[in-house]
Protein backbone atom coordinates (compact mmCIF):
# COMPACT_ATOMS: atom_id res chain seq x y z
CA UNK A 1 0.00 0.00 0.00
CA UNK A 2 1.68 3.29 -1.34
CA UNK A 3 0.78 5.81 1.92
CA UNK A 4 1.86 9.76 1.64
CA UNK A 5 4.01 9.08 4.02
CA UNK A 6 5.83 6.35 2.07
CA UNK A 7 5.77 8.30 -1.09
CA UNK A 8 7.52 11.01 1.01
CA UNK A 9 9.98 8.89 2.71
CA UNK A 10 10.76 7.33 -0.80
CA UNK A 11 11.46 10.80 -2.60
CA UNK A 12 13.85 12.09 0.28
CA UNK A 13 15.71 8.59 0.56
CA UNK A 14 16.31 9.14 -2.99
CA UNK A 15 17.50 12.87 -2.69
CA UNK A 16 19.44 12.35 0.58
CA UNK A 17 21.41 8.75 -1.21
CA UNK A 18 22.75 10.80 -4.06
CA UNK A 19 23.72 13.87 -1.89
CA UNK A 20 24.91 11.60 0.44
CA UNK A 21 27.35 9.90 -2.24
CA UNK A 22 29.08 13.29 -2.67
CA UNK A 23 29.91 13.93 1.00
CA UNK A 24 32.81 12.24 2.59
CA UNK A 25 34.16 14.29 5.62
CA UNK A 26 31.51 14.88 7.84
CA UNK A 27 28.14 12.98 8.85
CA UNK A 28 25.46 12.67 5.86
CA UNK A 29 21.90 14.24 6.15
CA UNK A 30 19.74 12.14 7.55
CA UNK A 31 15.72 11.12 8.34
CA UNK A 32 13.84 10.75 11.21
CA UNK A 33 9.87 9.16 10.55
CA UNK A 34 7.71 10.67 13.62
CA UNK A 35 4.40 9.97 14.38
CA UNK A 36 1.80 8.44 17.09
CA UNK A 37 1.51 4.38 17.60
CA UNK A 38 -0.24 2.47 14.47
CA UNK A 39 0.69 5.13 12.13
CA UNK A 40 2.80 2.80 10.07
CA UNK A 41 5.87 3.70 10.42
CA UNK A 42 7.83 0.18 10.07
CA UNK A 43 5.50 -0.03 6.69
CA UNK A 44 6.93 3.08 5.32
CA UNK A 45 10.61 2.41 6.70
CA UNK A 46 10.43 -1.43 5.07
CA UNK A 47 8.80 -0.37 2.10
CA UNK A 48 11.57 1.91 0.80
CA UNK A 49 14.30 -0.12 2.43
CA UNK A 50 12.69 -3.05 0.00
CA UNK A 51 12.43 -0.48 -2.83
CA UNK A 52 16.01 0.44 -2.47
CA UNK A 53 17.13 -3.26 -2.43
CA UNK A 54 15.05 -4.20 -5.42
CA UNK A 55 16.15 -1.52 -7.17
CA UNK A 56 19.81 -1.96 -6.18
CA UNK A 57 20.16 -5.23 -7.38
CA UNK A 58 18.17 -4.47 -10.62
CA UNK A 59 21.26 -2.11 -11.57
CA UNK A 60 23.89 -4.99 -9.92
CA UNK A 61 22.90 -8.03 -10.68
CA UNK A 62 25.54 -10.46 -8.45
CA UNK A 63 28.32 -12.13 -10.37
CA UNK A 64 27.72 -15.48 -11.68
CA UNK A 65 28.94 -17.96 -8.84
CA UNK A 66 29.27 -15.25 -6.65
CA UNK A 67 28.82 -16.35 -2.93
CA UNK A 68 27.56 -13.41 -1.33
CA UNK A 69 25.22 -10.68 -2.46
CA UNK A 70 25.03 -7.02 -2.05
CA UNK A 71 23.24 -5.93 1.28
CA UNK A 72 22.18 -2.30 0.36
CA UNK A 73 19.60 -2.22 3.07
CA UNK A 74 19.87 -2.44 6.88
CA UNK A 75 17.49 -2.71 9.30
CA UNK A 76 18.15 -2.46 12.72
CA UNK A 77 15.94 -2.17 16.15
CA UNK A 78 17.03 -0.10 19.35
CA UNK A 79 16.84 -2.49 21.99
CA UNK A 80 15.04 -1.61 24.88
CA UNK A 81 17.81 0.11 27.38
CA UNK A 82 20.00 0.16 24.70
CA UNK A 83 23.72 0.62 25.46
CA UNK A 84 26.72 1.47 22.87
CA UNK A 85 27.54 -1.81 23.07
CA UNK A 86 24.22 -3.78 22.56
CA UNK A 87 22.95 -1.09 19.88
CA UNK A 88 26.66 -2.11 18.22
CA UNK A 89 25.68 -5.42 18.46
CA UNK A 90 22.15 -5.39 16.86
CA UNK A 91 23.74 -3.80 13.74
CA UNK A 92 26.70 -7.10 13.55
CA UNK A 93 24.01 -9.86 14.41
CA UNK A 94 21.56 -7.70 11.24
CA UNK A 95 25.00 -9.35 9.18
CA UNK A 96 25.67 -12.10 11.16
CA UNK A 97 28.80 -10.89 12.26
CA UNK A 98 30.40 -12.88 15.17
CA UNK A 99 30.44 -11.20 17.86
CA UNK A 100 32.31 -12.99 20.95
CA UNK A 101 31.48 -12.36 24.86
CA UNK A 102 35.04 -11.04 25.40
CA UNK A 103 35.09 -8.01 22.28
CA UNK A 104 34.91 -4.43 23.52
CA UNK A 105 32.64 -1.78 21.76
CA UNK A 106 35.01 -0.57 19.78
CA UNK A 107 36.41 -3.83 18.46
CA UNK A 108 32.65 -4.64 17.58
CA UNK A 109 32.13 -1.36 15.73
CA UNK A 110 35.31 -1.88 13.83
CA UNK A 111 33.84 -5.14 12.75
CA UNK A 112 30.52 -3.58 11.91
CA UNK A 113 32.37 -0.60 9.55
CA UNK A 114 34.63 -2.84 7.70
CA UNK A 115 31.54 -5.54 7.11
CA UNK A 116 29.18 -2.98 6.39
CA UNK A 117 31.33 -1.47 3.88
CA UNK A 118 32.65 -4.40 2.45
CA UNK A 119 29.11 -5.23 1.91
CA UNK A 120 27.79 -2.16 -0.03
CA UNK A 121 25.33 -1.04 2.74
CA UNK A 122 24.19 2.14 1.27
CA UNK A 123 21.11 2.74 3.79
CA UNK A 124 20.43 2.15 7.28
CA UNK A 125 17.51 1.81 8.86
CA UNK A 126 17.12 2.14 12.49
CA UNK A 127 13.60 1.90 13.72
CA UNK A 128 12.43 2.01 18.07
CA UNK A 129 14.68 5.51 17.85
CA UNK A 130 12.64 6.83 20.68
CA UNK A 131 14.19 4.66 22.89
CA UNK A 132 17.18 6.32 23.61
CA UNK A 133 17.25 8.99 26.46
CA UNK A 134 20.65 11.17 25.64
CA UNK A 135 20.02 13.06 28.72
CA UNK A 136 21.48 9.60 30.43
CA UNK A 137 25.26 8.31 30.61
CA UNK A 138 24.07 5.15 28.80
CA UNK A 139 22.03 7.24 26.18
CA UNK A 140 24.02 9.84 25.75
CA UNK A 141 26.73 7.00 24.85
CA UNK A 142 24.56 5.28 22.09
CA UNK A 143 23.70 8.82 20.31
CA UNK A 144 27.96 9.19 20.46
CA UNK A 145 27.84 6.03 18.65
CA UNK A 146 25.05 6.64 16.07
CA UNK A 147 26.95 9.81 14.96
CA UNK A 148 30.17 8.47 14.82
CA UNK A 149 28.48 5.34 12.15
CA UNK A 150 27.07 7.97 10.05
CA UNK A 151 30.47 9.05 9.42
CA UNK A 152 32.27 6.04 9.06
CA UNK A 153 29.84 4.54 6.80
CA UNK A 154 29.39 5.70 3.60
CA UNK A 155 25.33 5.35 3.82
CA UNK A 156 22.21 7.33 4.79
CA UNK A 157 20.82 6.86 7.90
CA UNK A 158 17.11 6.81 8.39
CA UNK A 159 15.49 6.70 12.12
CA UNK A 160 11.64 6.06 13.05
CA UNK A 161 10.25 6.42 16.18
CA UNK A 162 6.90 7.15 18.33
CA UNK A 163 6.40 10.96 18.88
CA UNK A 164 10.01 11.29 18.79
CA UNK A 165 9.69 15.15 18.63
CA UNK A 166 8.43 14.80 22.34
CA UNK A 167 11.11 12.56 23.77
CA UNK A 168 14.70 14.00 24.89
CA UNK A 169 15.96 13.26 21.57
CA UNK A 170 14.28 17.01 20.38
CA UNK A 171 16.57 19.33 22.42
CA UNK A 172 20.67 18.89 23.94
CA UNK A 173 23.60 19.20 22.99
CA UNK A 174 23.97 15.54 21.70
CA UNK A 175 20.57 15.48 20.74
CA UNK A 176 21.37 18.20 17.86
CA UNK A 177 23.75 15.98 16.73
CA UNK A 178 21.60 13.75 15.39
CA UNK A 179 18.42 16.36 14.98
CA UNK A 180 20.76 18.82 13.30
CA UNK A 181 21.38 16.63 10.12
CA UNK A 182 17.92 15.44 9.96
CA UNK A 183 14.89 16.15 7.89
CA UNK A 184 11.49 14.94 9.43
CA UNK A 185 8.77 13.63 8.26
CA UNK A 186 5.37 12.56 9.85
CA UNK A 187 3.37 9.87 9.84
CA UNK A 188 0.19 10.42 10.80
CA UNK A 189 -3.36 9.49 10.71
CA UNK A 190 -5.21 9.07 6.82
CA UNK A 191 -7.38 11.57 5.98
CA UNK A 192 -10.59 10.72 4.54
CA UNK A 193 -9.70 14.11 2.14
CA UNK A 194 -6.73 16.01 1.54
CA UNK A 195 -7.56 18.95 -0.83
CA UNK A 196 -8.69 17.16 -4.01
CA UNK A 197 -7.34 13.74 -3.05
CA UNK A 198 -9.08 11.09 -0.80
CA UNK A 199 -5.84 9.24 0.54
CA UNK A 200 -7.84 6.85 2.74
CA UNK A 201 -10.02 5.73 -0.41
CA UNK A 202 -6.54 5.55 -2.15
CA UNK A 203 -5.01 2.83 0.35
CA UNK A 204 -7.99 1.06 0.42
CA UNK A 205 -8.48 0.50 -3.52
CA UNK A 206 -4.61 -0.46 -3.54
CA UNK A 207 -5.38 -3.23 -0.82
CA UNK A 208 -8.46 -4.03 -3.01
CA UNK A 209 -6.56 -4.87 -5.78
CA UNK A 210 -4.04 -7.04 -3.92
CA UNK A 211 -6.57 -9.71 -2.76
CA UNK A 212 -6.37 -12.96 -5.01
CA UNK A 213 -9.44 -14.46 -3.60
CA UNK A 214 -11.91 -16.35 -6.26
CA UNK A 215 -15.04 -14.38 -5.64
CA UNK A 216 -13.63 -11.34 -4.20
CA UNK A 217 -15.50 -8.34 -6.53
CA UNK A 218 -13.43 -5.72 -7.60
CA UNK A 219 -14.05 -2.34 -5.80
CA UNK A 220 -15.94 -3.63 -2.68
CA UNK A 221 -13.72 -2.28 0.15
CA UNK A 222 -13.52 1.26 -1.73
CA UNK A 223 -17.37 1.24 -1.20
CA UNK A 224 -16.50 0.50 2.72
CA UNK A 225 -13.97 3.14 3.14
CA UNK A 226 -16.17 5.26 5.31
CA UNK A 227 -16.66 2.38 7.49
CA UNK A 228 -13.49 1.65 7.65
CA UNK A 229 -11.81 5.34 8.31
CA UNK A 230 -14.10 5.41 11.51
CA UNK A 231 -13.53 1.67 12.68
CA UNK A 232 -9.65 2.44 12.06
CA UNK A 233 -9.18 5.86 13.91
CA UNK A 234 -7.27 6.53 10.36
CA UNK A 235 -4.62 4.37 11.98
CA UNK A 236 -2.60 2.43 8.88
CA UNK A 237 -1.57 0.04 11.05
CA UNK A 238 -4.82 -0.91 11.98
CA UNK A 239 -6.37 -1.00 8.96
CA UNK A 240 -4.43 -3.53 7.89
CA UNK A 241 -5.99 -6.01 10.87
CA UNK A 242 -8.83 -6.19 9.77
CA UNK A 243 -8.86 -6.35 5.50
CA UNK A 244 -6.22 -9.10 6.38
CA UNK A 245 -7.70 -10.91 8.64
CA UNK A 246 -11.24 -10.98 6.33
CA UNK A 247 -9.02 -12.59 3.80
CA UNK A 248 -7.88 -15.51 5.43
CA UNK A 249 -11.43 -15.80 6.70
CA UNK A 250 -12.74 -16.24 3.72
CA UNK A 251 -9.76 -18.48 2.50
CA UNK A 252 -10.58 -20.92 5.68
CA UNK A 253 -14.71 -20.64 5.60
CA UNK A 254 -14.30 -21.09 1.40
CA UNK A 255 -15.99 -18.00 0.72
CA UNK A 256 -13.21 -16.00 -1.02
CA UNK A 257 -14.77 -12.96 -0.50
CA UNK A 258 -14.86 -10.24 1.99
CA UNK A 259 -18.18 -8.06 3.02
CA UNK A 260 -19.00 -5.65 5.11
CA UNK A 261 -20.13 -8.62 7.78
CA UNK A 262 -16.08 -10.35 7.96
CA UNK A 263 -15.02 -7.13 8.81
CA UNK A 264 -17.13 -6.41 11.39
CA UNK A 265 -16.61 -9.33 12.67
CA UNK A 266 -12.49 -8.83 13.15
CA UNK A 267 -11.59 -7.48 16.69
CA UNK A 268 -8.93 -4.63 16.34
CA UNK A 269 -6.59 -3.24 18.31
CA UNK A 270 -7.68 -2.00 21.60
CA UNK A 271 -6.54 1.48 20.22
CA UNK A 272 -8.95 1.17 17.27
CA UNK A 273 -11.57 -0.51 19.46
CA UNK A 274 -11.48 2.34 21.70
CA UNK A 275 -13.16 4.39 19.15
CA UNK A 276 -17.04 4.28 18.62
CA UNK A 277 -18.00 1.52 16.02
CA UNK A 278 -20.70 3.01 13.25
CA UNK A 279 -23.90 2.64 14.15
CA UNK A 280 -26.01 0.16 11.95
CA UNK A 281 -28.53 1.39 9.87
CA UNK A 282 -31.81 -0.22 10.99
Amino acid sequence: MRTPAISQLATQVRTLMTLGRHQQTTARPSLIVTGPAVAGKPTALLNVGRTCHLAHTRKNPPPPGSAHAAEPVAYVLVPPGATAKTLITEFARYLTIPVATRMTQTQITDAVCHTYTQAGVQLVLIDEIHRLNPRTTTGAQTADLLKDLTERLAATFVYAGINVTDTPLSSGTRDAQLAGHATLITCGPLPARHRTRQPFRDVITDNDNAFDLTHHKPHTLPRHAAYLHQRTADRIGSLTRPTRQAAVTAICDGTERITKTTLEAVQLDHLAEQHRRPTRNR
